[in-house]
């Protein structure tokens, strides 16, 4: 399916293209349901509740949820593991957790009931992106305590995919694997599937002629450039997908094929805010912000009105009845101030996708010398015959391009191929050698 076909509505969830009315309905009765369990059962969220003087009676329409109080990272880790658990400990049937190399890692549990709506979310999220049952998903997102792999599996499960549990790593087998096992869906971090389109071509294989069909991309912000990368590299359908683990995982959202003009909220589970970030004020649809989630029928761990730190707007539906989310531009906490200036990684990203001598591998480094921040940004050759080329000019280019359309002064350092760190999961985009206040 390509861009400006009608969806199969056969094929969908009724609730996908319900009537707004019929949404807004469901999302009621979900959300005052949601929140009183909530209150009922999670003392600490109770605790919130009481502290800003609201309860749950308070809530009779949408527009009541601004009263309550917003939800933050912060809140996961001081009820670490299980203190935000609305569940006895004993029902839960499975636990994730995020890695905690920032601090303390954030714990989500997982009730039977809330694994098939998982299930259910990311199989939408799949057939969204073209998917299809019989087809063939190699999933090359982390397995473990990182929600990537698994709730991939069994959300193309779900669909009546075939899977190939490969997890991350191993770039060079993967490719093999391909090759040998034909399937038509990659599952996979932008910038992993970025990293196998190399070894494909390390290998002498042409990744346009492997058979894969369609790509299902998410778990790091990624621009439009980077679509237009993998698209042509593979000769496949790149779409976005979202999630994190405090709201359930991927499968928050999905891109449909028809159109790739932003990310559809499942909004019949989880029910999307835009606030400003340094006050915490809802702002319309269509203004740029924080996004922030509720959700509507997690049992174990539901979430009122969660911080995600990611930027974007809120949009009306296209394919969908469910409003989109504008493909996230980075993170409120992924924002460096350089010299005044206000810089995200995407921004960087989509300028070295501009320059045709250099790949889509970079890395920032910040330090401060004589007590100015100093911005480094590291890219690779795109092949090494280039080298020399992408030295010459790609640097100054690139550099000139920092200047012109961001607004501040950059070291470029052309590296060759592979000499930038690789990461199976997320990449790591800023290395903040500043000293700390």
């Amino acid at each position: 399916m390509r861009i400006g076909e009608a969806p199969d509505k056969s094929l969908l969830d009724p609730i996908e293209t319900a009537s707004r009315d019929e949404i807004t309905a469901l999302q009621t009765r979900r959300l005052a349901a949601t929140l009183r369990r909530t209150y009922e059962c999670v003392p600490a969220i109770r605790a919130k509740f009481d502290a800003q003087g609201v309860h749950p009676d308070d809530f009779r329409g949408l527009a009541d949820l601004v009263r309550f109080p917003l939800t933050a990272k912060a809140d996961l880790r001081a009820n670490y593991p299980f203190g935000l658990l609305a569940v006895p400990r004993d029902q839960l049937a499975r636990v994730h957790a995020s890695s905690g190399t920032t601090g303390q890692p954030t714990v989500v549990g997982y009730t039977r009931n809330d694994l098939e709506m998982w299930a259910g979310v990311v199989a939408r999220t799949i057939r969204a992106a073209g998917g299809r049952p019989g087809m063939m998903a190699h999933i090359a997102y982390g397995y473990g305590l990182f929600t990537g792999g698994l709730g991939y599996h069994y959300g193309a499960e779900r669909l009546g995919c075939t899977v190939v549990p490969i997890s991350g790593g191993m770039t060079e087998r993967q490719v093999q694997l391909i090759c040998d096992f034909k399937p038509d869906i990659l599952t996979a971090t932008p910038s992993y599937a970025l990293c196998l389109v190399d070894e494909f071509r390390a290998q002498g294989r042409d990744p346009r002629r492997s058979s894969l069909k369609l790509g299902s991309f998410g778990a790091e912000p990624w621009t439009a450039a980077m679509r237009d990368e993998l698209e042509d590299a593979f000769d496949i359908d790149a779409l976005d997908s979202y999630g994190l683990s405090e709201v359930i995982g991927p499968g928050v959202a999905g891109e449909c094929v028809e159109t790739k003009d932003g990310l559809h909220i499942w909004e019949d589970h989880f029910y999307p805010e835009i606030i400003d970030p340094k006050t915490g004020a809802v702002k319309p649809d269509g203004e740029f912000g924080e996004l922030v989630f509720t959700s509507l029928t997690k049992e174990a761990m539901p979430v009122i009105r969660y911080r995600t730190g990611d930027l974007t707007r809120l949009l009306p539906g296209t394919a969908r009845s469910m409003r989109r989310m504008e493909k996230v531009s980075g993170r409120s906490d992924d924002m460096m101030i350089v010299r005044g200036v206000n810089v995200f990684p995407t921004q960087i990203e989509e300028l070295v996708l501009r320059v045709p001598a250099l790949s889509g591998h970079y890395q920032i480094v910040l330090s401060r010398e004589a007590r100015l921040d100093q911005l480094e940004v590291q890219v690779e050759a795109r092949s090494s015959s280039e080298l020399d080329e992408a030295r010459a000019h790609g640097a100054s280019e690139l550099a000139h391009e920092i200047k012109s359309r961001i607004g501040v002064s950059a070291l470029v350092t052309v590296l060759a191929p592979a000499e930038i760190e690789r990461s199976a999961g997320k990449a790591r985009r800023v290395i903040d050698k500043r000293p700390k206040a």
